[in-house]
C-alpha cells in the first residue's frame, strides 16, 4: 500500500536536535515507509502513539489514519516513552 508521509512540526524539532549522520539515516527510513510498512515497526500499548519505528539509537513514533502517516515525534529511545 502506498502512504503519504506527514511530518509534524514537533518532529521537525526533533530532527534539529539530532546530529546530521543520524538526522540523515532516520530521514531515508521514514523514506521507506512510504511504500510500505517495513522495518523494525511495533504497535504500542497504553501510549499516546500507535506505532514506533526504530532506527539505531532513536525511535519514531506515528500514527496512521487510512492512507497517511502521521510522524509525530522523533527521540532517543531512552526518552521516548517518558
Amino acid at each position: 500500500m502506498k502512504y503519504k508521509i506527514d511530518i509534524r512540526p514537533r518532529a521537525y524539532k526533533d530532527l534539529k536536535k539530532i546530529d546530521r549522520h543520524h538526522a540523515q539515516h532516520i530521514i531515508e527510513k521514514i523514506a521507506m515507509l512510504e511504500n510500505d510498512l517495513a522495518g523494525n515497526i511495533k504497535r504500542l500499548s497504553e501510549s499516546e502513539f500507535e506505532y514506533r519505528l526504530r532506527v539505531g539509537d532513536f525511535c519514531i513514533l506515528f500514527d496512521i489514519e487510512s492512507d497517511v502517516i502521521s510522524i509525530r515525534r522523533i527521540k532517543n529511545r531512552r526518552e521516548a516513552y517518558r
